[in-house]
Parts: C-alpha cells; sequence; structure tokens
C-alpha cells in the first residue's frame, strides 16, 4: 500500500506570516516603551521640584495616621521600599517629582512616598494635608503622545503606531504609520492628520480629524499579472479617547480613508482600531 501526501495551499499563510513578523518588530518596541514610563527616574537634567512648590513646606510636621507610610529608593513604583514610618510618627516634605514626594522622617531618614499615601497625614492642626492632583495636571498639559492600536482594514488585519504633539488645548497634528496584512496583498500607509479635541481637559474626550498621505499596495507574488499600486491618500477620522491612569491613554477610532489611484478613479476603505497611548 502507498501512502500520498498532499500538500494543501494556504493563500493566508504568507500574509499570517509577514503580519506575525511585524508584530515581533513592534510589540516588543511599545511594550518596552509602555513599562519603562510609569518607572523612569528622573534624568539628571531634569531634577525633582524644589520646596518652591506650595505644597512642599520643610518645617512642617506631617503625622502618619495609616499604620505604616512606605518610603521608596527612588520616585517610582520600580523602586523597593527600604524602610516603614510606623503609625503616630512625623515626615516632613522637602521635594517633589510628578506624584512622588521625597520625605524626611524623625529618624533622619530620606526617602520617596506616593501621593496617596500622604493625602491622609495630619498637619499640625489635626487637619488632612491638602494635595493637588498632579497626575490630572500632568494630562492636562500633556504635549507628545506615542501609541499603537490594532484593528481592521476593509475587514483585514490592520496595526499602526502613531505620534501627536499638541498645538493648543483643542488642535494637535498627528503622523501615523500603519501596516496592513491582507490574503492577497499588503498594504502600506502613512498620513498627516489634524486632529480637534474640543473636549481635551475631560476624562472621556471624543476628537475629529483630517489629513493627508501616501498609500502602497503590494500584491502577492503568487497572483499573476498583478501590479503595485501607489497613490495620494486622503482620509477623515471620528474616535475617542479615555484617560485610563497616570500617564496612559485608551483610544478607539473610526477612520474613512480615500485613496487616489488616478485622476477619474478613487477607492475608500473603512478602518477601525483601538490601542493604548502614553503621554510625556
Amino acid at each position: 500500500m502507498m501512502t500520498v501526501n498532499m500538500m494543501i495551499f494556504n493563500p493566508c499563510a504568507p500574509a499570517i506570516r509577514q503580519s506575525r513578523a511585524a508584530l515581533r518588530r513592534v510589540v516588543p518596541l511599545i511594550l518596552t516603551l509602555v513599562l519603562l514610563v510609569p518607572i523612569a527616574p528622573a534624568r539628571a537634567g531634569s531634577p525633582p521640584d524644589s520646596i518652591t512648590d506650595s505644597v512642599l513646606n520643610p518645617d512642617e510636621r506631617l503625622q502618619v495616621t495609616d499604620p505604616y507610610l512606605e518610603m521608596h529608593t527612588g520616585p517610582g513604583r520600580g523602586y523597593p521600599v527600604f524602610f516603614v514610618v510606623p503609625r503616630g510618627q512625623g515626615v516632613w516634605i522637602v521635594l517633589r517629582h510628578t506624584d512622588w514626594y521625597k520625605v524626611h522622617t524623625e529618624e533622619g531618614k530620606e526617602g520617596w512616598v506616593q501621593r496617596a499615601q500622604l493625602e491622609s497625614t495630619l498637619t499640625a492642626a489635626g487637619v488632612q494635608k491638602p494635595f493637588r492632583d498632579l497626575l490630572l495636571d500632568d494630562y492636562l498639559n500633556r504635549k507628545v503622545q506615542l501609541g499603537a492600536a490594532w484593528g481592521e482594514f476593509k475587514s483585514e488585519p490592520m496595526l499602526k503606531i502613531w505620534t501627536s504633539y499638541r498645538l493648543s488645548e483643542t488642535l494637535s497634528i498627528e503622523a501615523t504609520v500603519a501596516e496592513v496584512q491582507g490574503v492577497f496583498s499588503g498594504t502600506d500607509l502613512w498620513h498627516v492628520n489634524l486632529i480637534s479635541e474640543p473636549w481635551s481637559d475631560q476624562r472621556i474626550s471624543p476628537f475629529f480629524g483630517i489629513g493627508l498621505g501616501r498609500f502602497r499596495n503590494l500584491p502577492n507574488q503568487s497572483l499573476v499579472e498583478a501590479l503595485p499600486t501607489a497613490s495620494q491618500l486622503g482620509n477623515a477620522t471620528v474616535g475617542v479617547r479615555y484617560y485610563l491612569n497616570e500617564r496612559f491613554i485608551l483610544r478607539a477610532d473610526y477612520t474613512l480613508y480615500t485613496a487616489f489611484v488616478s485622476d477619474q478613479r478613487s477607492i475608500e476603505y473603512r478602518a477601525f482600531t483601538g490601542g493604548i497611548s502614553f503621554f510625556f
């Protein structure tokens, strides 16, 4: 008896392999940036805020009311806890970096404490020490964003990366690079958009945008007589942002693309993506 092995050709296999390869290149970079942002210490050129901040009074003693106050070696959750201040003892604030405060204890220890723990401390008058939500201030004053998203472009998988710069409270400019891996072809595109965000000071903020760019479609080599296509690209987008926490923002958007393949012919594509970004 003879056994015949048959190989079944899957037209999706090349596109799937290319899509996975793109993800392997991009995802580690995004994850690395996302993980480093919350725990990054102050740079040499950006020292922590001095005691001129209205919250910082080196002569004001704050009494610990929680069971303990954790002191870190640096201004971030990635730094280890090296000392614990028990209830009833006092601390003095000497420096601030983002949402972290450097404190001095009665025993001469110095370390960094997160604002959430200091909010329960009491002043000499027996009232809670007021603290501004500095992270919210950072969100309201954000300038640069960097993000990535995954979705569908004409029912085919789409991966895109974008960066934006805030020009004013309601206007920003955004640059996007995207890759689409379909069954029979692959598509690369880039575009620059002007984004309007009327309610940018809200936690949930809708936005609208229009932009121009370039579009390039590359057919699979298995297709006979199929030629690459390159054209100008216009788009209109609408979406919503949600301020998640710290420096992270969730985003979902719907975009209508128009590829001007010739003077008499244009092709429309619709895309929906969802992703995450961080600001600095």
